[in-house]
């Protein structure tokens, strides 16, 4: 199955492996059949594709309210990682993502926050750098919303 989901997932058919990452995405919402397989899209978060790695960082987000077991702990430095990506769309979509782990896991709120403020976003073009920041300075603001506990 983990050779099944990597596969789908990796596929050269970038329209077919949105779709799964999608449907995964949609069905963490409502139930933790996919936390099983952190550790599969954590691995992902290393493919050289960056299609691929916006993928796995949305999974991983979308599954991180299931995870009472703390496993995102090992997975968090290599997703923080990414807010730097060498894709500026992949860091967008990284940090995008974090409001989802910041909301599921308020403890990494803080950590969070850190990465955000210290990111170096001086290799990215003039014209990414100001949607980088614009994506950084709303995910700090969710996170540091009354009822969030990043203050």
């Amino acid at each position: 199955m983990t050779e099944a989901i990597i596969a789908r997932l990796t596929s050269k058919d970038d329209k077919c492996a949105c779709a799964f990452a999608d449907q995964i995405i949609s069905e963490s919402r409502e139930t933790d059949t996919w936390y099983a397989y952190l550790d599969v899209f954590a691995s992902l978060l290393d493919d050289p594709k960056s299609l691929v790695r916006n993928r796995a960082l949305h999974i991983l987000a979308a599954n991180a309210r299931w995870d009472e077991e703390n496993r995102f702990d090992l997975i968090l430095p290599d997703f923080l990682a990414h807010i730097t990506d060498e894709k500026p769309i992949t860091a967008r979509q990284c940090i995008q993502a974090l409001v989802q782990v910041g909301q599921a896991k308020p403890q990494y709120i803080p950590t969070i926050l850190s990465s955000l403020r210290r990111a170096d976003l001086s290799k990215y073009k003039d014209s990414m750098r100001p949607l980088i920041e614009r994506d950084i300075a709303e995910t700090e603001r969710v996170l540091t919303a009354p009822g969030s506990s990043g203050r």
